[in-house]
């Protein structure tokens, strides 16, 4: 593969070889190879013990049949993932995803990601990822209970606070995190709080983690932005996904003095000239579960409604890719550019596919890559983790503050590394590579297993 140093280069055909198909994982693996080659020559013992070439190997890869009865008594059948990549630093640790796009390529390339994410927190969390084709749209909670209830009946006996910690991720929110604990609960006959993160403040959860990866996504935006001697006052800014991540982020910004002037779902994106009105924007997606056009319609004055399209076409000097992966790709990237944007931060998972990378690279524009900018959600799940393994319950700006200050030192890692590197300024290398090494001097230590 071109740009690859040439050890690097045999790992990523072996990739190639041992995973055929699973293009998003192939796609992820290259993405991290890219920028090793400068540490493999200073560090030639990460080749010599094949580290590289093991941390693409999952440590495990679990997938199971879900049989489940819906309302109208007939059974029906989805398949399951667990990805369990690393735990060189702790329990594997990432969220579950239910989708039907999902497959094994989907998951381990999720795993694979988190593995680095989780190694920037600086927390004691290795990576893992999960999930299932089980698509909880338009079904009723009778019957996604029936599912996640067969979904932990098999994924039980491989998670547990000092194996493997669970959380939400695209389609598993709140009602679903509980009817999964549930199961776990009833199966074990144990109150194993750390078992999963995510759960209501009532049993278990913590504050700010459903605003983490939303909020996590500016507070790191904004340190770049200070480092550009800037911030996010009066800098319009376009959001994809209307989502959880979505929203928050658009509350961060907002709070922040930045405005948030368009946002998207799979139907299309709205452009609010005077900014979100995020209370509405709740109202549709998160109550009435609607879609963006509905807040056009409910709006009015100075909105409009673009059916399909792309978000991305918005004028903004700040970009917050929210909603999936590789949904923003080379020509968008240089419509962006062409419309002034100085800035992107991944909120989702890769959503800059490699031709936009190569286009925000090439125009000097600051990219935040998801394994550093959306850190923010895993960082306060290992929070939520440390209240119940204390047995304790932090207030909501205590808790902000640990998340803000994660995602600064996030931030400085990633910049200090990059200069270190020959790559000043380029926040993918320097993500990579501080991610990387953590992990790997780990695997180090721990010998050949």
């Amino acid at each position: 593969m071109p740009g690859l140093d040439e050890q690097l280069h045999h790992v990523y055909e072996e990739v190639l070889r041992r995973n055929p198909g699973e293009q998003e994982f192939h796609q992820a693996v290259h993405e991290v190879l890219h920028s090793l080659g400068p540490v493999v020559k200073k560090h030639p013992e990460y080749v010599d013990a094949a580290v590289i070439k093991r941390l693409c190997e999952p440590e495990r890869q679990i997938i199971f049949r879900v049989p489940w009865v819906d309302d109208a008594g007939q059974v029906q059948m989805n398949r399951g993932f667990r990805v369990q990549f690393n735990s060189a630093l702790g329990p594997f640790k990432g969220g579950l995803r239910f989708h039907p796009s999902v497959y094994l390529g989907i998951i381990k390339f999720l795993g694979f990601e988190q593995i680095f994410k989780n190694s920037l927190t600086g927390m004691p969390i290795g990576g893992g990822k999960g999930g299932s084709d089980f698509d909880p749209k338009g079904r009723s909670d009778a019957e996604v209970m029936r599912f996640c209830q067969s979904f932990m009946t098999e994924l039980s006996r491989h998670v547990g606070e000092y194996t493997d910690v669970p959380a939400g991720d695209i389609g598993v929110g709140g009602r679903e995190i509980g009817f999964l604990f549930g199961q776990y609960k009833r199966m074990t006959n144990r109150y194993e709080s750390g078992v999963l993160t995510g759960k209501g403040l009532t049993w278990g959860g913590s504050q700010v983690r459903r605003e983490a990866t939303g909020y996590g996504t500016v507070f790191f935006v904004d340190e770049i932005l200070k480092a550009k001697g800037e911030s996010f006052e009066g800098k319009r800014v376009v959001v994809s996904g209307s989502g959880n991540v979505a929203t928050y982020a658009i509350e961060k910004v907002h709070q922040l003095g930045g405005v948030v002037v368009a946002c998207s779902d799979s139907s299309g994106y709205v452009v609010d000239e005077d900014g979100i009105d995020l209370e509405l924007l709740k109202e549709i997606k998160e109550v009435r579960r609607g879609r963006v056009n509905e807040y056009a319609e409910a709006k009015g004055n100075r909105t409009h409604f673009v059916d399909g399209g792309s978000v991305w076409d918005v004028p903004c000097q700040v970009a917050l890719p929210s909603a999936t992966q590789n949904e923003l790709g080379g020509a968008a990237a240089i419509q962006l550019v062409k419309n002034g944007c100085q800035v992107v931060g991944e909120g989702a998972n890769m959503p800059v596919t490699p031709e936009g990378v190569k286009v925000f690279g090439d125009a000097g524009v600051r990219l935040a890559p998801g394994k550093a900018a959306n850190a923010g959600g895993v960082a306060t799940s290992a929070l939520e983790m440390q209240q119940n393994a204390s047995r304790d319950s932090w207030g909501f700006e205590f808790t902000e503050d640990k998340l803000a200050g994660i995602m600064r030192n996030i931030h400085d890692r990633c910049a200090e590394t990059a200069e270190e590197y020959g790559s000043p300024g380029n926040y993918v290398v320097g993500a990579n590579i501080a991610g990387f090494i953590r992990v790997a001097d780990a695997m180090l230590a721990l010998g050949v297993i």
